[in-house]
C-alpha cells in the first residue's frame, strides 16, 4: 500500500522568514477552444516563468476567490511558486466574483467539461506566453480540492505537462447518486442541490447525469486515474470530513502506485480545514495542509 501519515496537531506559528513584499495578484481572461470564458488569477513573481508553477482547481460550488484560496495563493507565492487559480466556465460565477449568479451555466456544467478546461489551462502555462512568459521553464504541479481533486487526478494523470499532483479532500468517484435520486432527476429533467451557506437551491442538468452514467466507469473513473498515476501524488484529507469522508482518500491510496504516493490525514478538521467563507483567519489545520503541500512541490518541482 502507498505510504500513510497521520499529521499530529500543532500550534499555529508565524512563518517570519517569508514576511516580505509580494507583487499584487494579476487577473486574466481566456476564451477556451469551446468558446467559454475562464477568469484566472495568478499569484507570484512579476515575471512568470522564473519559478515553478502550481495550478489550483476549485470544487463543487467553489470558485477561485472562495475562502482560503487567495490566502493559499499568497502562501505559495511567498515560497517562490507561481500559483494559478481560475473559475471553471460553468461554475456559476458571473460579474460578481463572490456570488453564484449564472444559474443557467451552473445547471449545464459537466465533469468532462472541467477536465477539458483544466488541460487547457495547463497548456496555457506550459506552451504559450499568455501569462507574460513561458512557464515551461520550470515544472508544473496541480492541486484540486474536493470535486476539483477528482479533476486534478483525471487531468493531471494524462497530461505530460503536469509533474506532480496533490489533492485536498478529494472525491474518489463521481458516481455518487443512488437509484431513487437518479429516477427523480430523470423524471423532473434536472437534479437539485442546496447551497448550505446561502440556502439557495441550484439545478443540476441532464448533461451532468448523462456524463456520470456514460463515463464514470471509463474516462471519468477517478480510481483508474489514480491507479495509472506515474507521477508523485499527495493525498491530504481532514480526519473529520463529513462532506467527503476520509475513506475516499483511503480508496485512492489503495489504487495509486505505492512507490510514488503518500496519504496524510489532518486531525480534528473537516472539509475546508477549519476555513470559512468569507475568509476570517487561518487555522492550524490549514497551515498544516499548506505546509505539507508546499514541501511536496518543493521536492518534486524544483
Amino acid at each position: 500500500m502507498s505510504s500513510f501519515v497521520f499529521i499530529s496537531s500543532s500550534p499555529l506559528t508565524p512563518n517570519s522568514k517569508y514576511l516580505k513584499p509580494l507583487p499584487m495578484p494579476t487577473n486574466f481572461t481566456h476564451t477556451t477552444d469551446a468558446g467559454n470564458t475562464l477568469n484566472l488569477t495568478v499569484y507570484g513573481a512579476e515575471k512568470f516563468g522564473d519559478q515553478p508553477c502550481v495550478v489550483y482547481l476549485h470544487g463543487f460550488k467553489g470558485f477561485k476567490d472562495w475562502g482560503f484560496v487567495p490566502y493559499a495563493g499568497r502562501y505559495f507565492a511567498e515560497r517562490g511558486f507561481t500559483f494559478v487559480t481560475f473559475n471553471f466556465s460553468h461554475n456559476g460565477i458571473g460579474d460578481d466574483p463572490l456570488v453564484i449568479s449564472e444559474l443557467d451555466k451552473f445547471e449545464k456544467n459537466t465533469f468532462s467539461l472541467e477536465v477539458a478546461e483544466a488541460k487547457e489551462v495547463y497548456r496555457l502555462c506550459a506552451h504559450t506566453d499568455f501569462f507574460g512568459a513561458y512557464l515551461n521553464l520550470h515544472k508544473i504541479g496541480v492541486i484540486g480540492h474536493s470535486r476539483g481533486g477528482g479533476i486534478a487526478l483525471l487531468s493531471g494523470e494524462s497530461t505530460p505537462e503536469i509533474s506532480a499532483v496533490a489533492t485536498w479532500a478529494a472525491v474518489s468517484t463521481y458516481d455518487r447518486y443512488d437509484k431513487k435520486t437518479r429516477q427523480a432527476w430523470h423524471k423532473r429533467g434536472h437534479g437539485e442541490v442546496v447551497n448550505g451557506r446561502t440556502g439557495e437551491v441550484y439545478r443540476l442538468g441532464m448533461d451532468l447525469l448523462e456524463d456520470i452514467e456514460k463515463r464514470s466507469k471509463n474516462s471519468l473513473n477517478i480510481l483508474d486515474a489514480a491507479r495509472r498515476m506515474e507521477k508523485p501524488l499527495l493525498l491530504l484529507h481532514g480526519e473529520k470530513d463529513v462532506t467527503v469522508p476520509y475513506y475516499e482518500a483511503e480508496q485512492l491510496n489503495i489504487y495509486a502506485p505505492p512507490a510514488t504516493t503518500e496519504m496524510r490525514l489532518i486531525p480534528d478538521t473537516g472539509h475546508t480545514f477549519g476555513a470559512v467563507h468569507p475568509f476570517e483567519q487561518t487555522t492550524p489545520q490549514l497551515e498544516q495542509l499548506l505546509e505539507a503541500s508546499s514541501d511536496f512541490f518543493d521536492q518534486h518541482l524544483r
